[in-house]
């Protein structure tokens, strides 16, 4: 069906990239920013000066470690679809911030390096995509450098994640062997442009992969295993099937590089064909789907300072269903009132321009002062709560120092602003003593910090805490969660939310205080609304 004649959410291309660091995640969002017409010069992750700062990674202490901490979105169009990708970070200290970014896409692309296969991080992220049954793309990068056999990766991505694959381009040779990409849809060899060691530039219509042997630029040594791979492959693996990919079930494999532009534009192609658009939603209540015309969406992420000079704080929505118009009021359903929405914006990282209307699939951001925090709910009356977004225990735990008693209320502010954002997150002791922080890795708390001095100029110490495990603790019982918290002042805080929370010395004091309190409910996950 034309894109033109479609709904607006069957137009929408919503997707995250995935993986573990380094795995060519960030040079892959750019190319695809590039192919898309959306930057006129993709900035390499480990290129020099000016063309270091890339469009997705606009926090300083990304542009100076060439690494993403903080999920970015940008908005682009190609033959009438609107693509809004997620770019998530890939080091597993920032896993909390990818989940939630999951919770928003319908689509993903998992980055895996060919050289070194399914690596940590790549599997737990995409055990969060099976456990919401997200599509996934299979990009398998750096091809032009010396990798695995190409048939040890896919049995170990086969065998390992326990995903069927189906093929969609095969690599001609690989590093110094490397001669192309073959396009098996079209029958056609991708090229580099003049020598070997060039980015892609030419291609090669074909009669079938046969043809490859043929070509003088291609040694027979490298096109006679090459295609004998791609025979066995073809009579192997499965056909590609549109609803087991739709049902995440079946990952098309695109080899490519994303440094030299292979694979880029048929990964881009695949989406525009294949890729879902806005899938229906669950709540609360019931499933939400986007053909409904009231208008609804949660917020997964929330992003302070983006444009310093103004010391702004957007929430970034996944619209659900409906047609948004700016200046619309929608109810807050955790404040229970309307709220106006006023200047929403579209991103493109740390740029953005007006949204005057968006659609299912689509991402606006709503600044806001503190009234939208992540897992909340905006509907137009319905009261109603949008899943699937958690807060996840913290794995360390530190203890703030600040010299400058002065300015502790600033510093109470910023903190606040971190944890709604989920640059951390943050626990008081009722007791009144100073303020707890919680991470999932010391490299979130090292960023924390590190904003905390560039952003609002308040450097602080982080100390090692007399408490190495937080669990939230809940009771169907008021009066006995009362006296839990009598009885333990000392190692009771609250989180952001209010939310009271169990700091434990050790595994053996935790475990020990939940013998002693069954009627406690001790949370390492609590979900967000």
């Amino acid at each position: 069906m034309a894109a033109e004649t479609r709904s607006p959410a069957a137009t929408r291309r919503t997707f995250a990239i995935i993986s573990h660091p380094d795995a060519g995640k960030t040079t892959l969002t750019e190319k695809l920013l590039l192919f898309g017409g959306a930057i006129q010069m993709a900035g390499h992750v480990r290129a020099r000066g000016q063309n270091r700062r890339t469009r997705s990674d606009w926090l300083e202490i990304e542009r100076s470690r060439g690494i993403s901490v903080s999920s970015s979105v940008m908005t682009f169009e190609r033959n009438g679809i609107t693509f809004n990708l997620l770019d998530t970070p890939g080091h597993a200290d920032f896993s909390e911030d990818t989940y939630r970014t999951l919770s928003a896409v319908d689509a993903a692309v998992m980055v895996i390096d060919a050289a070194k296969g399914i690596e940590s991080q790549t599997r737990k992220l995409f055990e969060v995509c099976r456990l919401r049954d997200i599509p996934i793309v299979t990009f398998i990068n750096k091809i032009d450098r010396e990798g695995l056999d190409p048939l040890a990766l896919l049995d170990e991505i086969s065998s390992g994640l326990a995903l069927d694959l189906t093929l969609w381009t095969w690599p001609i040779g690989m590093g110094v062997d490397f001669r192309g990409v073959y396009d098996i849809r079209r029958s056609r060899l991708l090229m580099p442009k003049e020598i070997r060691t060039d980015a892609f530039g030419r291609t090669v219509e074909l009669a079938d992969a046969g043809a490859i042997a043929d070509l003088p630029e291609v040694e027979s040594r490298i096109a006679e295993p090459a295609l004998e791979m791609l025979d066995l492959c073809l009579d192997d693996l499965p056909k590609f099937d549109h609803l087991s990919f739709l049902e995440g079930h079946l990952s098309p494999v695109i080899f490519g590089s994303a440094l030299k532009d292979f694979g880029v534009g048929e990964l881009l192609d695949f989406l525009v064909q294949y890729g879902p658009g806005a899938l229906p939603r669950a709540t609360n209540v019931r499933n939400i789907e986007p053909t409904e015309p009231a208008v609804s969406g949660f917020v997964f992420k929330v992003q302070a300072n983006m444009d310093r000079n103004h010391r702004d704080r957007v929430a970034f929505v996944r619209l659900c269903s409906g047609r948004f118009k700016a200046g619309m009021k929608l109810y807050h359903v955790r404040e229970k009132r309307q709220v106006a929405i006023n200047a929403p914006i579209f991103f493109f990282a740390q740029q953005r321009e007006s949204a005057d209307e968006a659609f299912p699939g689509d991402i606006i951001g709503i600044p806001n002062h503190g009234l939208l925090r992540v897992g909340d709910t905006l509907t137009e009356g319905e009261a109603l709560n949008f899943v699937g977004i958690p807060n996840f225990a913290p794995e360390v735990l530190r203890r703030v120092i600040f010299s400058d008693s002065l300015k502790a209320k600033q510093l109470n502010r910023a903190l606040s602003d971190m944890a709604e954002e989920g640059v951390a997150q943050i626990f008081r002791p009722v007791n009144g003593a100073w303020p707890i922080l919680g991470a999932v890795g010391t490299l979130q708390l090292e960023v924390l910090a590190s904003r905390l001095d560039q952003e609002y100029g308040l450097p602080i110490k982080l100390e090692t805490a007399p408490y190495e495990l937080a669990r939230w603790v809940a009771s169907d019982h008021p009066d006995e969660l009362k006296r839990f918290v009598e009885a333990n002042r000392s190692n009771v805080a609250e989180d952001k939310d209010e939310a009271l929370t169990f700091l434990a010395k050790n595994a053996w004091t935790l475990n020990r205080t939940m013998e002693e309190w069954p009627g406690i409910r001790f949370l390492a996950v609590r979900e967000r609304y």
